[in-house]
């Protein structure tokens, strides 16, 4: 089972003097975040995508490769990459060149975002979310799968021979999660395609997405992809720990009181009410154990550790007390209690053994170059010979 960090790069007034981090310290902090979880021998980091303020995180696939520079061992993921606003043929790009970046360690969840306004910031209507995100998903399967893709559909101009490049990694594309909390479509997409399904419950109540992972795991086998209990299934969470219970709520009060998603409760009820842990080590170990208890054996658990307004120093201490305290003894319990034949998470070595077992991997074979006019090699050449002496050269 994969333990591991994640975030979107959010920013909130600190409580003491009421003045947010600025961008470029956000970012610099998220990456020593970042390397300290890889140093303490978490499994995964996650960065998420968003586009409005206060949050840093509008370009994960250049956060996620400066990070895979800086690290040796951890599993780089998104959390999310919005599956409705950007462009498959840039996601399949993106995420292909990150996975030769960070020799294939990563993968990325796919979402359709909780932000209204950026539908229009990036030319689509939120009342197309749904679609947007079965097509454009069904697209970017296709790019990363076939080297040579004619495709036409709703919501882009249509591709004829068109390659992605680079093409992924010893011919084996990115393992896909994808991200929903509401919406039976895209839990039904995951199963039809036999891609993994990411429940981020931090801000619901507990098992309140349950029907939509029990709903996941059986079309899962409906699609023949294994048993309902072979499914790849991954939850969201948030901890806050120390030593004792008493000093993991005073620690956590001032971010939790002025962060204003919390508004309106108190730190005792969301605590009790959702996935929110905080307290001690144990308290924590014994909390994630009702996960598997409410939904059942599964392959992924990311918790947000560095709420928007958390210092550096608070932060960095919150990940080594989950990755040195929690996480080791979560390994052992998981791993004790889980049925047999259930299967791991996916890595790209388990995707590649998988595909080819020992043979050679897989050569993209494109469609000969056609070239570009800057170059000098043209795909179009003009049949008059008066235009073509007047076409432009370059030295």
């Amino acid at each position: 089972m994969q333990f591991g960090i994640f975030g979107v790069g959010d920013i909130a007034p600190d409580p003491a003097t009421g003045v947010p981090r600025s961008e470029a310290q956000r970012i610099q902090d998220t990456i020593r975040v970042a390397k300290a979880a890889d140093e303490l021998g978490l499994d995964v980091f996650a960065f998420g995508e968003h586009h409005n303020t206060p949050f840093v995180a509008s370009a994960p696939p250049v956060m996620l490769a400066y990070i895979a520079a800086q690290t040796k061992n951890i599993l780089l993921s998104t959390s999310v990459t919005l599956i409705t606003t950007n462009d498959p043929v840039k996601i399949a790009e993106d995420y292909a060149f990150l996975q030769h970046v960070a020799d294939g360690r990563m993968d990325l969840m796919l979402g359709r975002g909780n932000t209204v306004p950026v539908y229009p910031w990036f030319g689509q209507s939120i009342r197309d979310g749904v679609p947007l995100a079965l097509e454009n998903y069904n697209l970017l399967h296709r790019l990363w799968r076939e080297d040579v893709v004619d495709w036409e559909g709703k919501f882009r101009t249509p591709l004829q021979g068109f390659t992605s490049t680079p093409r992924p990694l010893d011919g084996v594309p990115p393992f896909v999660w994808h991200g929903a909390i509401r919406t039976p479509e895209i839990a039904e997409q995951a199963a039809f395609y036999g891609n993994g399904y990411f429940a981020n419950h931090i801000l619901a109540p507990n098992f309140h997405f349950k029907p939509l992972v029990d709903f996941y795991r059986q079309r899962f086998e409906h699609h023949g992809h294994g048993r309902a209990q072979d499914a790849l299934v991954g939850l969201g969470g948030q901890a806050f720990i120390a030593k004792n219970s008493q000093d993991a709520y005073a620690g956590f009060r001032p971010y939790f009181d002025s962060y204003p998603m919390f508004q309106g409760t108190s730190l005792e009820q969301f605590a009790e009410g959702t996935p929110l842990s905080v307290g001690s080590p144990q308290e924590v170990i014994d909390k994630t154990l009702t996960f598997r208890e409410g939904f059942g054996d599964y392959q992924r658990q990311l918790w947000a550790m560095d709420l928007g307004s958390m210092p550096l120093d608070v932060a960095l201490e919150q990940v080594e007390l989950l990755a040195t305290e929690v996480v080791p003894v979560l390994r052992k319990e998981m791993s004790a209690l889980r049925a047999p034949g259930v299967p791991e998470a996916p890595t790209h070595a388990s995707l590649v053994q998988a595909a080819y077992g020992d043979g050679e991997t897989r050569q993209a074979r494109p469609r000969p170059n056609t070239g570009d006019n800057t170059s000098g090699s043209l795909p179009y050449i003009d049949s008059d010979p008066a235009r073509r002496a007047n076409m432009p050269r370059f030295a």
